[in-house]
């Protein structure tokens, strides 16, 4: 698989998204950023803005995501459309990639925790890379195993913190040079 016939989804956001992103221009890799109107993303290469009709598509209960991540999210109009931009990234990509922490509960902290449930809800490949574990860990069978992925599907979604450490930023970068050794 070369990177040029692949598509990263994500949200163009600070951190690791931004990340994620310049990997895969680095690699040639076409890029798809949901955002919607108002939100200004740090990367502006391959950006969509979701309409509302589009929006509504991923348009899921803040009490349902509530109860699923073991948290409340606040119920306003904000979340709900970044909940909605995750909709669409999982939605459309085959395998997961996405950099945060893992709590004790098997979520992910923050709102990227939506879209790595959102995943194991989907039974999509799911890697986490743990800053704080400083390893990557693969959803298998309900539970997190230790792994060191590959991007073997064409269709990716990358997402994760906004606040990047320099091992996630390393880890994404090895990723990709992992998966496209040319």
């Amino acid at each position: 698989m070369r990177a040029k016939d692949c598509v990263l989804y994500s949200g163009g956001l600070k951190g690791a998204e931004s990340a994620f992103g310049a990997a895969a221009e680095r690699h040639g890799m076409r890029e798809v950023n949901f955002t919607f109107q108002g939100r200004h993303p740090e990367r502006s290469r391959g950006l969509s803005i979701l309409g509302e009709a589009q929006l509504n598509h991923g348009d899921v209960s803040l009490a349902y995501v509530s109860k699923l991540m073991n948290r409340t999210y606040p119920n306003t109009e904000y979340i709900k459309r970044v909940l909605q931009t995750i909709w669409h990234q999982i939605n459309n990509a085959r395998e997961i990639f996405v950099v945060g922490t893992i709590l004790a509960d098997n979520t992910v902290q923050g709102g990227t925790g939506w879209g790595a449930e959102f995943a194991k809800l989907c039974n999509k490949p799911l890697y986490v890379f743990d800053q704080e574990k400083d390893g990557w860990r693969h959803w298998v069978d309900s539970r997190w195993e230790g792994t060191t992925p590959f991007i073997r599907h064409p269709h990716i979604a990358g997402t994760g913190t906004r606040f990047l450490a320099d091992n996630g930023e390393a880890a994404v970068n090895d990723l990709f040079d992992r998966s496209f050794s040319d």
